[in-house]
């Protein structure tokens, strides 16, 4: 996970990363397809959209008010 986790944040060339964290290549390039194979799998379950007018007006409100970010309806980290 971490050797995704690092590709993800910073990318870089597989073998340096597997190099820095004491792997090899092929298993940064293995844990990667299979943490993101997985994510892609969950993701109609983690990731909603508004699908409606008012869904969209509130998620716009809800983002406004809490962090003054205008016509934000999603974000993702």
């Amino acid at each position: 996970m971490k050797a995704c986790q690092r590709y993800l944040g910073v990318p870089g060339y597989q073998q340096g990363i597997g190099q820095e964290l004491g792997v090899s290549q092929s298993t940064v390039s293995r844990t990667v397809d299979r943490v993101v194979n997985s994510i892609v799998a969950q993701s109609n379950e983690w990731i909603k959209f508004p699908t409606t007018n008012h869904e969209l007006m509130e998620a716009k409100r809800i983002w406004q008010s809490m962090y003054k970010f205008p016509t934000a309806i999603v974000v993702i980290d």
